[in-house]
């Protein structure tokens, strides 16, 4: 009878228990950074909120988000910043009390921007500290310049710095690589390539925390992969389910920035497959992928049945913890990422967003 009751009170609690989904929030900074969720919002994402943020008014009208904050309209009369993130930080604090209302009461933000240009330089770093101060975990996803935007470049590594410093965990995508990657898509469509994989971040990272699965990955784990701090890097890969040796090479073989990930410190891993997914077969596309990393390494992984997968198996791997020897060429300002040499750049995406050979 005791055993009786205690299940009855235990079955109670569980239906008033007022469970709420964690709140995820993206934010996009400057033209790049709203760019990027701008297409997040065209791929009709779920269970995030987006807002977007410029000193460029023109710009702000063209994005198909809801929420949208003209930034230092009283200095830029809404024609953007001249390429100066002075400027935008400034604006930014300014208005921190209409920033901190904005992106305030997130779990889970991430923060869209492309490095190098005014307002998202002076801008995004801003916007994490606000975040991370509101108790917020604070993703920063940012693409680098050109390389033969020589001064966008030094632009770029002093907001590298300032964003490192405000976030939990800053995941850089390198514009360098559209070059070895697409070279013959036309300007537009290839830069749609680097929003697509921002978009697939976001989207998937969400759907880990929110969609049920075989092997469930909930908020904690997110958080506290994300919480190992530092640099991190994003890597996808697709093929068939018979075959997880050639899937986990060419994940390895296919960041968007060429790093060592031997050394990550954390690893957040999301398998999508369909129903002939054998255990097997998961465990060795997880262990491939971690094989290499220190014994102490935080290694959360989900795994999730998705009928469109059918016979073919997909997976996302953010490493988290890297340290990335940047050097800066003193004659170019050129950032240089010193990785693995001779590795093949990465395949075109596929429909789905994923990067194959």
């Amino acid at each position: 009878m005791g055993l009786e009751n205690l299940l009855d009170r235990s079955n109670r609690e569980l239906e008033e228990f007022a469970f709420r989904k964690p709140r995820i929030l993206v934010v996009g900074c400057g033209g790049a950074g709203c760019n990027s969720v701008n297409r997040l919002s065209q791929m009709g994402a779920k269970d995030v909120e987006m807002t977007v943020i410029n000193t460029d008014k023109v710009h702000l009208d063209r994005v198909q988000v809801e929420s949208k904050f003209l930034l230092g309209g009283g200095i830029t009369r809404g024609y953007g910043t001249g390429g100066n993130p002075d400027v935008a930080e400034r604006a930014a604090q300014l208005q921190e009390r209409e920033l901190r209302a904005l992106v305030g009461g997130a779990d889970l933000t991430f923060i869209t921007v492309g490095l190098g240009g005014g307002t998202g330089t002076g801008l995004a770093p801003v916007v994490a500290r606000l975040a991370r101060e509101s108790g917020s975990i604070v993703v920063a996803l940012a693409t680098t310049p050109f390389k033969v935007e020589k001064g966008r470049q030094k632009v770029a590594l002093a907001g590298l710095e300032k964003l490192r410093q405000a976030t939990d965990s800053l995941i850089i995508l390198d514009n360098n690589r559209l070059v070895e990657i697409v070279p013959q898509l036309p300007v537009e469509q290839a830069f749609a390539v680097m929003d697509q994989l921002i978009s697939e971040v976001v989207k998937n990272v969400t759907e880990m925390i929110n969609l049920p699965g075989l092997i469930n990955l909930d908020f904690a784990d997110v958080k506290a992969v994300f919480q190992s701090g530092g640099m991190s890097t994003v890597l996808y890969g697709e093929n068939s389910i018979y075959e997880s040796e050639k899937l986990v090479a060419e994940t390895l073989n296919n960041p968007l920035l060429d790093v060592d990930c031997s050394a990550a410190k954390g690893a957040l891993i999301h398998i999508s497959s369909g129903p002939r997914l054998k255990l097997g077969t998961a465990y060795a596309v997880i262990d491939g992928l971690t094989r290499e990393m220190p014994e102490e390494a935080m290694v959360k992984f989900g795994v999730r049945f998705d009928p469109e997968n059918e016979g073919t198996i997909k997976v996302m791997c953010i490493m988290t913890g890297l340290q990335l020897p940047m050097t800066l060429r003193p004659s170019d300002g050129i950032v240089k990422v010193r990785g693995a040499s001779g590795d093949a750049p990465p395949a075109p995406p596929n429909a789905s967003g994923f990067l194959r050979r």
